[in-house]
């Protein structure tokens, strides 16, 4: 089956949506959206709004504004986890670094020893060193210039590792002990950074890539912490488990220990009861404002 569909013309778009039951109270406002954001990207933001998906028809009561503030609350919550997830990454990078610098020595990237022996290690190397190369940073273009090394420090080469590097690099340490050094730092077990590590360059791209936060069910489960912090335990909620909840949750206590002065709770709060969302869909318990995780706020 070839697909026959042709192209409508903005006006066609929001004839389309009023002919499936929502209400447009701006023509103007609805065609400037619908030019500068497309039909299908808007479309994901509605689609929970129908009342049949054979027919597309939508729930009475349904408005263009109403999927606009959900399009503009989604975005903003981008931005929101996208900043708390680089003050994340680069703590997590700086106690990478840190902690294998002090314990192996400035450059023990380069003993495959150190690394799991399934782990393509060599590969990984020439990965980085074709990044060096390709850098434009001046510190780079410095430590190039000035030692005759195989590839520069791990304290210079962490900073141009992206986050899914670093979850591989960490993930794929030889010992347990050094993952645990660096998971202590934030009362972590090194098995759930490792978990969670993985998942955050997940909702890394997603965020960079201006998809969706709202309602999105993630296929890869990461592992909820069950013996400590304490101070979490009680705060997950494994009944959205796919759902961006537990990740909030998550992100929030690692913002509390990193940039407690971001106040990342509060700002999510206030997103929150500004736009009026369904969080349910997002995976939020009943009543988790009253939680007294989320309560207490730096």
């Amino acid at each position: 089956m070839r697909f026959s569909k042709l192209p409508k013309t903005f006006d066609e778009q929001i004839d389309l949506l009023t002919q499936r039951g929502m209400a447009v109270a701006d023509r103007a406002r609805a065609r400037h959206y619908l030019a500068h954001l497309n039909y299908y990207r808007l479309g994901a933001y509605w689609l929970p709004l129908e009342q049949d998906h054979n027919s597309h028809q939508f729930r009475p009561g349904t408005t263009f504004e109403q999927v606009l503030r959900l399009y503009v609350f989604d975005r903003e919550l981008r931005l929101l986890v996208l900043d708390a997830i680089e003050r994340i990454e680069v703590s997590i990078r700086t106690q990478w670094a840190y902690h294998l610098s002090h314990t192996y020595g400035s450059h023990a990237h380069l003993d495959k020893t150190l690394f799991k022996a399934k782990w393509n290690h060599s590969g990984n190397i020439s990965k980085l060193k074709r990044d060096v190369g390709k850098s434009h940073e001046v510190f780079m273009q410095h430590l190039r210039r000035k030692y005759d090394e195989i590839l520069p420090p791990l304290w210079a080469i962490c900073e141009i590792m992206t986050l899914g590097a670093l979850s591989m690099w960490f993930a794929n340490l030889r010992h347990g002990k050094d993952r645990n050094a660096i998971a202590h730092t934030y009362d972590l077990d090194e098995v759930n950074l490792t978990s969670f590590l993985h998942h955050l360059s997940t909702v890394r791209n997603i965020c960079a890539h201006h998809g969706r936060l709202w309602n999105r069910e993630f296929t890869f489960t990461w592992k909820i912490p069950i013996h400590r912090p304490a101070v979490l335990l009680e705060n997950f909620h494994n009944h959205g488990e796919r759902r961006i909840y537990n990740t909030l949750v998550m992100l929030a206590y690692l913002m509390d220990q990193t940039s407690p002065k971001h106040h990342f709770k509060t700002r999510l709060h206030e997103l929150l009861k500004k736009h009026s969302v369904d969080d349910t869909a997002m995976g939020f318990p009943d009543n988790w404002w009253e939680l007294e995780f989320w309560m207490t706020t730096k």
